[in-house]
């Protein structure tokens, strides 16, 4: 069963208009919430992150953060999965004709579904997984979760294709606002800075310390990045945010993926070349382990 516009009915009687804008245009903004025993992760970051999406495209919010909480727990009782993967997604509607303006008095498109959550096992975080880098091609305000996902679909098809799980991407210096390097009186080539992965944020363990990009117009907002950088704050794990270059990420002891559904991944190969020793590092060890324990005792132990 899944939620579409005011009702529950069966997936495969679930309908969208072809006219509707999230088809035509992608018009439409989306959210992901994992679920454990039944209990969403972080359910109010998610729903004022979708509430902060739907502002930057002028779309109001068709719920108060209440009534989405309220939907989000209907459509897990209604499943016969205990952990699972919540996606929320809110188009501007069906205006009844392609036009670009926004359509005035137009009801948006509001759809809530559910699948099983598909996390990483333990033999995949006791390997690593491989990554290819690539320029971020994207637009510039991926702090907003757009349903406009074509780059993100031709870079994890990249990575596939190369047999890795995930793209590294850079931009140059100037969309950061950091001036090019220079080689005495020429310019160089404009120095590339990390923003995130293709369907994750990338962190960097350098000399004993966790590197994470800050955050940007250019990437988006984690959850699970705030929760990492929280666990490691408590934890009295050595960080610094700021921009990390792409020589920082090449030569890194460690490299990361995070995200709610991939939690902590190490990736312990990039371009066909070892992170590191080529091996999880002892710091992703750590946080993994720190991370698992929160999901244990307040999700699955409902503290």
């Amino acid at each position: 069963m899944l939620y579409l516009n005011g009702q529950f009915v069966n997936r495969q009687d679930a309908t969208i208009s072809a006219l509707d804008r999230g088809v035509l245009f992608g018009d439409g903004i989306y959210e992901v919430i994992p679920v454990y025993s039944r209990k969403p992760f972080r359910l109010d970051e998610h729903l004022h992150r979708l509430d902060a999406s739907l502002a930057a495209i002028g779309l109001p919010n068709p719920h108060s953060i209440e009534q989405w909480a309220a939907l989000v727990l209907e459509t897990i009782a209604r499943q016969d999965f205990d952990d699972q993967s919540v996606y929320l997604h809110v188009t501007r509607g069906n205006a009844g004709e392609r036009d670009f303006p926004f359509p005035a008095d137009v009801a948006p498109t509001v759809m809530i579904n559910s699948s099983r959550l598909v996390t990483p096992t333990p033999a995949q975080k006791a390997a690593g997984v491989k990554a290819i880098s690539h320029g971020d091609f994207r637009w510039l305000r991926c702090d907003i979760k757009s349903l406009n996902l074509l780059p993100t679909v031709l870079l994890r098809e990249a990575a596939k294709r190369a047999g890795c799980a995930e793209a590294v991407m850079f931009r140059d210096s100037w969309a950061f606002g950091l001036e090019a390097a220079s080689n005495g009186a020429a310019q160089s080539a404009p120095q590339r800075y990390l923003s995130e992965g293709a369907a994750s944020n990338i962190f960097v363990v350098k000399d004993g310390v966790l590197l994470a990009p800050p955050k940007s117009q250019l990437m988006l907002p984690g959850i699970t990045y705030d929760l990492v950088i929280e666990i490691a704050e408590a934890n009295q794990v050595p960080l610094e945010i700021r921009p990390i270059s792409e020589a920082e990420v090449r030569s890194a002891d460690e490299l990361w993926m995070t995200s709610s559904t991939k939690e902590v991944l190490s990736i312990v190969m990039l371009d066909g070349e070892p992170v590191g020793d080529g091996k999880v590092g002892p710091m992703a060890q750590q946080l993994d382990t720190l991370y698992q324990a929160f999901k244990q005792q307040v999700m699955r132990g409902g503290d």
